[in-house]
C-alpha cells in the first residue's frame, strides 16, 4: 500500500510532524510540482504544500500526476477549539452540510476506518503526558479528495501547536500504522469529540468510519437523516450502524434505529462485537 503524507507550510504542527519523521532518517527528496515537495521513504510519501491543506482541493491528484501511486492519504494537522486543552486527535473529513471550512457541499470523502482507528489506539498508547486530551473527532471540514483519507491532529491552540513533543508522538504513530481488518461502523450520535466512539473503540474489536453527531442531526427529518446516514455508509464501505443511544432521548433513538433499518443497515451494540483484549 502507497501512503500519502501531506504537510502544510503555513501549519505549525504539521511542520513539526514533518520534521520528527524526517529526523528519523530514509527519507529521498524526489523534486518539486505543482508548487508542492516530494519526499520518499519506500512506499510512504510526503508532500508539502504552500498553503492550508483543509481549503486545498484534489491533493492526492496531485501526487498522482506527479508520478506517485496513492492508496491512502494521512493529513497532518494542527486542531482549532475555544477550550484551548491540549489534544491529540484524528478524524475523517467531509461536510454533510455546507462547506464553510473547505471540501465540497454536503459531500464526504471516503473514510480510511483500520487505519484511522489503529492511529487513535496508537495515540492513546504512545501518549505519555497527563491532561491531554486523545480522541476522535467527528467527520468535519475539506478538502476534497478521491482516495481515503483521515487527519491526525494537535490542538487546539497556539500555546499547544508548537509542542515538539506532541508532534514526535505523532510522527511515531504515522510510522507505525498497522491497521486491523475488524469490522466498520458509522457511528451516530454524541458530541464533536466522539467519546462513546472512542471508548468502543478502545474496547472493542471495531473500526470507526464517519461519524454523525446530534448537532448534524438537529432539524434533520427522516429524509435528510437518510441522506447523510447512506452517504456516511457509502464512503466507509459498510452496512453496520452504532448509534450512541445515551446522547439523545429515547424517541430519537427509536427513531433514527427504525430508519437505519427500514434502510437495510443493521445496527449492533457494543456486546456484538469481541473485546480487543
Amino acid at each position: 500500500m502507497s501512503r500519502l503524507l501531506v504537510c502544510s507550510e503555513c501549519d505549525l504542527p504539521s511542520v513539526n510532524m514533518r520534521a520528527a519523521l524526517m529526523s528519523m532518517g530514509g527519507w529521498e527528496d524526489l523534486g518539486e510540482g505543482e508548487g508542492a515537495r516530494f519526499h520518499a521513504k519506500g512506499d510512504v510519501f510526503m508532500m508539502s504544500i504552500p498553503d492550508m491543506h483543509i481549503r486545498h482541493d484534489g491533493l492526492d491528484a496531485e501526487a498522482e500526476r506527479f508520478g506517485i501511486k496513492v492508496d491512502d492519504v494521512v493529513v497532518m494537522s494542527k486542531h482549532s477549539a475555544k477550550s484551548g486543552k491540549p489534544a491529540l486527535t484524528a478524524h475523517p473529513i467531509g461536510n454533510y452540510r455546507d462547506n464553510e471550512f473547505g471540501g465540497r457541499e454536503r459531500a464526504l470523502v471516503r473514510s480510511s476506518p483500520a487505519l484511522m482507528t489503529d492511529a487513535l489506539r496508537r495515540i492513546v498508547r504512545y501518549n505519555d503526558v497527563e491532561g491531554i486530551q486523545t480522541c476522535f473527532e467527528v467527520t468535519h471540514h475539506g478538502p476534497w479528495m478521491e482516495h481515503p483519507t483521515f487527519y491526525i491532529e494537535i490542538g487546539s491552540d497556539e500555546s499547544h501547536w508548537g509542542d515538539v513533543h506532541s508532534a514526535e508522538i505523532l510522527a511515531r504513530v504515522i510510522t507505525d500504522l498497522e491497521p486491523e481488518d475488524h469490522t466498520v461502523v458509522v457511528g451516530v450520535g454524541g458530541g464533536h469529540y466522539a467519546p462513546r466512539f472512542t471508548e468502543l473503540v478502545l474496547d472493542r474489536k471495531v473500526n470507526m468510519g464517519h461519524m454523525i453527531p446530534n448537532y448534524q442531526l438537529e432539524g434533520a427529518d427522516d429524509e435528510e437523516f437518510l441522506r447523510m446516514l447512506n452517504d456516511a455508509c457509502r464512503m466507509s464501505g459498510t452496512d453496520q450502524v452504532y448509534i450512541h443511544r445515551k446522547s439523545m432521548k429515547g424517541a430519537e433513538e427509536r427513531r433514527l434505529r427504525d430508519l437505519a433499518l427500514s434502510a437495510g443497515y443493521d445496527v449492533p451494540a457494543s456486546k456484538d462485537f469481541d473485546p480487543l483484549q
